[in-house]
């Protein structure tokens, strides 16, 4: 069964601000992210990110991200790093061509797994 919170819904109203929807299924932690990732935002989707489990499965799903900065490639790396120590996993999937153009502009995709779609982030 998914379990599902939304956080910070107020801001996602607004232009700019980003909306986070955490749910879990079959031990995947997945973010559905919506709006801009950049230095206003990018607090909340570090602290979406903070996990406590040892060994975290985590998808994120970049399909309504309209726009991402050097500030959101930070949190990225960052969070890949702290869930590749803990013995988990972080998974990138169906970036917009404009996010994704970011990512392999700097290399992110080299260094965490992205995929087309959903579906095929949550495949183990």
């Amino acid at each position: 069964m998914a379990e599902g919170r939304m956080t910070d819904t107020e801001q996602a109203g607004r232009p700019g601000g980003l909306s986070v929807v955490a749910t879990a299924t079959d031990g995947i932690r997945m973010l559905s992210l919506a709006g801009e990732i950049d230095h206003h935002t990018c607090d909340q989707l570090r602290q979406a990110l903070e996990v406590p489990d040892d060994k975290p499965r985590i998808v994120i799903d970049l399909r309504r991200v309209t726009f991402m900065d050097s500030s959101g490639i930070n949190v990225l790396i960052a969070s890949y790093q702290a869930v590749t120590q803990a013995g988990g996993w972080l998974r990138l999937a169906a970036p917009t061509d404009s996010v994704l153009r970011v990512l392999q502009l700097v290399g992110v995709d080299d260094l965490i797994e992205c995929h087309p779609t959903v579906r095929q982030a949550l495949t183990p």
